[in-house]
Protein backbone atom coordinates (compact mmCIF):
# COMPACT_ATOMS: atom_id res chain seq x y z
CA UNK A 1 0.00 0.00 0.00
CA UNK A 2 1.87 3.46 -1.03
CA UNK A 3 2.34 5.79 1.40
CA UNK A 4 0.53 9.34 1.18
CA UNK A 5 1.76 12.21 -1.40
CA UNK A 6 5.13 13.13 -0.13
CA UNK A 7 5.42 16.01 1.71
CA UNK A 8 1.84 16.97 1.75
CA UNK A 9 -0.40 17.43 4.71
CA UNK A 10 -3.83 16.95 4.91
CA UNK A 11 -7.03 19.29 5.79
CA UNK A 12 -10.25 19.09 6.69
CA UNK A 13 -12.39 21.52 5.10
CA UNK A 14 -15.35 22.79 6.50
CA UNK A 15 -17.75 25.15 4.35
CA UNK A 16 -21.02 26.38 6.52
CA UNK A 17 -23.75 27.47 3.81
CA UNK A 18 -27.60 28.30 3.59
CA UNK A 19 -29.50 25.28 3.08
CA UNK A 20 -29.27 24.29 -1.10
CA UNK A 21 -25.97 25.77 -1.56
CA UNK A 22 -23.90 22.39 -0.47
CA UNK A 23 -24.01 20.99 -3.80
CA UNK A 24 -22.46 24.00 -5.31
CA UNK A 25 -19.87 24.19 -2.79
CA UNK A 26 -19.28 20.35 -3.87
CA UNK A 27 -18.68 21.21 -7.23
CA UNK A 28 -16.58 23.86 -7.35
CA UNK A 29 -14.50 21.61 -5.03
CA UNK A 30 -14.55 18.93 -7.13
CA UNK A 31 -13.20 21.69 -10.09
CA UNK A 32 -10.75 22.50 -7.73
CA UNK A 33 -9.33 18.68 -7.67
CA UNK A 34 -11.16 17.88 -4.41
CA UNK A 35 -13.05 14.89 -5.47
CA UNK A 36 -15.63 14.63 -3.39
CA UNK A 37 -16.99 15.91 0.29
CA UNK A 38 -19.82 14.88 2.76
CA UNK A 39 -23.13 17.63 3.37
CA UNK A 40 -24.57 17.37 6.91
CA UNK A 41 -27.93 19.55 7.43
CA UNK A 42 -27.71 21.84 10.64
CA UNK A 43 -29.06 24.94 11.50
CA UNK A 44 -27.72 28.59 12.80
CA UNK A 45 -27.64 30.73 15.49
CA UNK A 46 -27.28 34.54 15.34
CA UNK A 47 -26.82 37.73 17.62
CA UNK A 48 -29.56 39.47 16.87
CA UNK A 49 -31.91 39.68 20.38
CA UNK A 50 -34.78 41.16 18.06
CA UNK A 51 -34.88 38.11 15.97
CA UNK A 52 -34.66 35.59 18.61
CA UNK A 53 -37.63 37.46 20.13
CA UNK A 54 -39.73 36.61 16.91
CA UNK A 55 -38.43 33.24 16.79
CA UNK A 56 -36.56 33.48 13.59
CA UNK A 57 -32.81 33.33 14.61
CA UNK A 58 -32.36 29.63 13.10
CA UNK A 59 -31.79 29.25 9.81
CA UNK A 60 -31.26 25.93 7.83
CA UNK A 61 -27.84 25.26 6.49
CA UNK A 62 -25.86 22.77 5.17
CA UNK A 63 -21.89 22.02 6.39
CA UNK A 64 -19.46 20.39 4.05
CA UNK A 65 -16.79 18.68 5.10
CA UNK A 66 -13.75 17.20 2.36
CA UNK A 67 -10.66 16.37 3.12
CA UNK A 68 -7.77 16.89 0.78
CA UNK A 69 -3.94 17.77 0.67
CA UNK A 70 -2.40 21.31 2.11
CA UNK A 71 -2.18 22.79 -1.31
CA UNK A 72 -5.61 21.30 -3.00
CA UNK A 73 -7.37 22.39 0.42
CA UNK A 74 -6.26 26.27 0.34
CA UNK A 75 -6.51 26.35 -3.82
CA UNK A 76 -10.72 25.48 -3.15
CA UNK A 77 -10.99 27.88 -0.40
CA UNK A 78 -9.83 30.31 -2.31
CA UNK A 79 -11.90 29.36 -5.40
CA UNK A 80 -15.11 29.30 -3.45
CA UNK A 81 -14.70 32.37 -1.59
CA UNK A 82 -14.27 34.09 -4.80
CA UNK A 83 -17.42 32.24 -5.94
CA UNK A 84 -19.62 32.67 -3.08
CA UNK A 85 -18.35 35.71 -1.49
CA UNK A 86 -17.99 35.00 1.98
CA UNK A 87 -16.91 38.33 2.63
CA UNK A 88 -20.34 39.25 2.67
CA UNK A 89 -22.91 39.08 4.95
CA UNK A 90 -24.81 35.86 5.30
CA UNK A 91 -23.12 34.16 2.56
CA UNK A 92 -21.54 31.51 4.67
CA UNK A 93 -18.44 30.77 6.04
CA UNK A 94 -15.46 28.27 5.75
CA UNK A 95 -12.28 26.58 7.59
CA UNK A 96 -9.44 24.55 7.38
CA UNK A 97 -8.52 22.19 10.27
CA UNK A 98 -5.11 19.62 10.33
CA UNK A 99 -5.76 15.80 10.06
CA UNK A 100 -3.70 13.71 11.40
CA UNK A 101 -4.14 10.81 9.02
CA UNK A 102 -6.25 10.02 6.13
CA UNK A 103 -7.66 6.96 4.04
CA UNK A 104 -10.67 7.22 2.01
CA UNK A 105 -9.36 8.34 -1.18
CA UNK A 106 -6.95 6.13 -2.67
CA UNK A 107 -4.80 3.50 -1.03
CA UNK A 108 -2.56 5.03 1.29
CA UNK A 109 -0.37 3.52 4.74
CA UNK A 110 -1.52 5.10 7.85
CA UNK A 111 1.20 8.05 8.36
CA UNK A 112 0.41 10.68 10.79
CA UNK A 113 0.85 14.41 8.85
CA UNK A 114 0.13 16.72 11.63
CA UNK A 115 2.37 19.54 12.36
CA UNK A 116 3.99 19.28 15.89
CA UNK A 117 5.01 22.64 16.61
CA UNK A 118 6.62 25.13 14.80
CA UNK A 119 3.17 25.50 12.72
CA UNK A 120 1.93 28.27 11.71
CA UNK A 121 -0.10 31.08 14.71
CA UNK A 122 -3.91 30.97 14.40
CA UNK A 123 -6.34 33.31 15.68
CA UNK A 124 -9.58 31.09 15.99
CA UNK A 125 -9.99 27.74 17.20
CA UNK A 126 -13.27 25.43 16.38
CA UNK A 127 -15.13 24.40 19.45
CA UNK A 128 -17.47 21.07 19.28
CA UNK A 129 -20.22 20.81 21.83
CA UNK A 130 -21.93 17.55 21.79
CA UNK A 131 -25.24 17.43 24.12
CA UNK A 132 -28.72 15.71 23.88
CA UNK A 133 -30.95 17.02 21.54
CA UNK A 134 -32.87 20.54 22.69
CA UNK A 135 -29.56 21.15 24.75
CA UNK A 136 -27.72 22.86 21.71
CA UNK A 137 -29.60 26.38 22.39
CA UNK A 138 -28.27 26.19 26.20
CA UNK A 139 -24.82 25.51 24.95
CA UNK A 140 -25.32 28.56 22.75
CA UNK A 141 -26.63 30.84 25.63
CA UNK A 142 -23.77 29.93 27.67
CA UNK A 143 -21.40 30.35 25.18
CA UNK A 144 -22.73 34.14 24.17
CA UNK A 145 -22.08 34.99 27.53
CA UNK A 146 -19.01 34.48 27.63
CA UNK A 147 -18.64 36.32 23.73
CA UNK A 148 -19.67 33.37 21.34
CA UNK A 149 -21.19 35.72 18.66
CA UNK A 150 -22.76 32.32 17.00
CA UNK A 151 -22.45 28.55 16.07
CA UNK A 152 -24.13 26.22 13.94
CA UNK A 153 -26.12 23.08 15.51
CA UNK A 154 -26.25 20.09 13.89
CA UNK A 155 -28.26 17.09 14.46
CA UNK A 156 -26.74 13.80 15.51
CA UNK A 157 -26.80 9.97 16.84
CA UNK A 158 -24.81 8.84 20.08
CA UNK A 159 -24.09 5.86 21.64
CA UNK A 160 -22.02 4.84 24.75
CA UNK A 161 -22.21 3.71 28.34
CA UNK A 162 -24.65 6.00 29.33
CA UNK A 163 -26.73 7.13 26.22
CA UNK A 164 -29.03 4.11 26.17
CA UNK A 165 -32.93 3.75 27.11
CA UNK A 166 -34.90 1.01 26.85
CA UNK A 167 -38.79 0.81 25.50
CA UNK A 168 -40.65 -2.16 25.22
CA UNK A 169 -37.11 -3.86 26.11
CA UNK A 170 -35.38 -2.47 23.22
CA UNK A 171 -32.60 -0.09 23.32
CA UNK A 172 -33.00 3.75 21.74
CA UNK A 173 -29.97 5.70 21.08
CA UNK A 174 -31.17 9.11 21.83
CA UNK A 175 -30.49 11.96 19.44
CA UNK A 176 -27.60 14.20 19.84
CA UNK A 177 -26.98 17.72 18.72
CA UNK A 178 -23.43 18.55 18.12
CA UNK A 179 -22.51 22.54 18.27
CA UNK A 180 -19.92 24.05 16.18
CA UNK A 181 -18.53 27.13 17.46
CA UNK A 182 -15.52 28.89 15.68
CA UNK A 183 -13.79 31.63 18.07
CA UNK A 184 -11.10 33.80 18.34
CA UNK A 185 -8.38 31.78 20.26
CA UNK A 186 -8.12 34.63 23.09
CA UNK A 187 -11.59 34.02 23.88
CA UNK A 188 -11.89 30.14 23.25
CA UNK A 189 -10.88 29.05 27.09
CA UNK A 190 -13.93 31.40 28.59
CA UNK A 191 -16.32 29.58 25.92
CA UNK A 192 -15.22 25.80 27.05
CA UNK A 193 -15.48 26.61 30.65
CA UNK A 194 -18.73 28.59 30.43
CA UNK A 195 -20.25 25.61 28.23
CA UNK A 196 -18.68 23.44 30.88
CA UNK A 197 -19.92 24.78 33.89
CA UNK A 198 -23.31 26.32 32.50
CA UNK A 199 -24.19 22.24 31.12
CA UNK A 200 -22.57 20.44 34.00
CA UNK A 201 -20.31 18.57 31.26
CA UNK A 202 -18.06 16.98 33.45
CA UNK A 203 -21.08 14.75 34.91
CA UNK A 204 -21.59 11.76 32.88
CA UNK A 205 -23.56 11.48 30.31
CA UNK A 206 -24.10 15.04 29.92
CA UNK A 207 -21.94 15.64 26.78
CA UNK A 208 -18.56 16.35 25.87
CA UNK A 209 -16.28 19.27 24.34
CA UNK A 210 -13.01 18.87 22.23
CA UNK A 211 -10.97 22.13 20.69
CA UNK A 212 -9.22 22.37 17.41
CA UNK A 213 -6.91 24.61 16.02
CA UNK A 214 -8.14 26.66 12.37
CA UNK A 215 -5.44 27.24 10.06
CA UNK A 216 -7.45 29.67 7.64
CA UNK A 217 -10.64 30.97 7.70
CA UNK A 218 -13.28 32.91 5.76
CA UNK A 219 -16.31 34.91 6.38
CA UNK A 220 -15.86 34.86 9.57
CA UNK A 221 -15.68 38.50 10.98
Amino acid sequence: MPASPANDQFELVCVIVNFGVGSKVLNIARESGIPGGTVFLGKGTVESRLLRLLELSDSRKEIVLMVAGRAQARAALGELNRVLRFDKPNHGIAFTTSVSAFMGMGRYDYEDTAVRGGGEDTMHNAIFVIVDRGKGEQVMDAAREAGARGGTIINARGSGIHEHAKLLNMEIEPEKEVVMIIAQSAIARDIVLAVRDGLEIDKPGNGIIFVQPVNETYGIR
